[in-house]
């Protein structure tokens, strides 16, 4: 399975003949200028944790030009289903097998609404399971007991948090949420995207090593294999 980053909350899972595109904010994420064009991006899949702008900015051009299908909670779903796109509900706890594998809808706290006010129904995260591996992408969410639930899906190989406070957890959390989630690499995301989220990288690296743990903080564009 590799894993590449595309700025803020983004990320592009390629498995064994299948690409998931995870919440898709490309076009408005300064950032990610001339480092990503949405039209080089046709998943088969779009997973969406929740609904606010920063998570689905770019989701209908995306899947107009791929006819990926879209899978979220019921609410979200159920939105785009409206507008002719093929989806895919979920719901907590609730796991469901794909092509590429299987995929259970988590826990997040959180809040989800999209841009026009409009209920998104409630945020979660997912856990990726192929043949070999386990990936659990949180979503946007503050630290939580339930993270002691993922580890009896299996063993996590990778774990992708957010990192970058006030909105979510911050990286000294992240680093209790690895010890309940019971995976010592971890990928941060949904951090230095603006002035809210801007974090000291030094400072969480060094939070993890000191842990006897691993954080991986990409640049826009790079990748990692699990």
């Amino acid at each position: 399975m590799k894993i590449t980053f595309l700025g803020h909350a983004t990320l592009l899972v390629e498995t064994e003949g299948h690409s998931i595109l995870v919440d898709p904010f490309i076009t408005g994420n300064e950032k990610a200028a001339g480092k990503v064009d949405i039209k080089d991006l046709n998943p088969d899949f779009i997973l969406l944790t929740h609904a606010h702008q920063d998570h689905i900015l770019d989701v209908e051009p995306i899947a107009s030009q791929s006819g990926a299908t879209i899978v979220s909670n019921y609410e979200i779903a159920m939105y785009y289903q409206a507008k002719g796109f093929d989806v895919h509900p979920m719901n907590h706890g609730g796991t469901w097998e794909f092509p590429f594998g299987k995929v259970k809808y988590t826990q997040a706290v959180h809040t989800s609404s999209f841009p026009d006010g409009s209920y998104g129904g409630q945020p979660g995260g997912f856990l990726l399971k192929t043949e070999k591996k386990i990936v659990y992408i949180a979503g946007d969410t503050a630290l939580t007991q339930d993270m002691k639930l993922i580890p009896l899906w299996g063993k996590v190989d990778l774990a992708v948090l957010p990192i970058g406070d006030n909105f979510t957890m911050g990286f000294t959390d992240a680093v209790i949420a690895s010890d309940y989630i019971k995976c010592d690499r971890v990928m941060g995301y949904h951090y230095d995207t603006f002035g809210y989220i801007e974090i000291d990288r030094e400072r969480a690296k060094a939070k993890f090593d000191a842990a006897g743990k691993r954080l991986h903080l990409l640049e826009i564009g790079a990748s990692l294999d699990v």
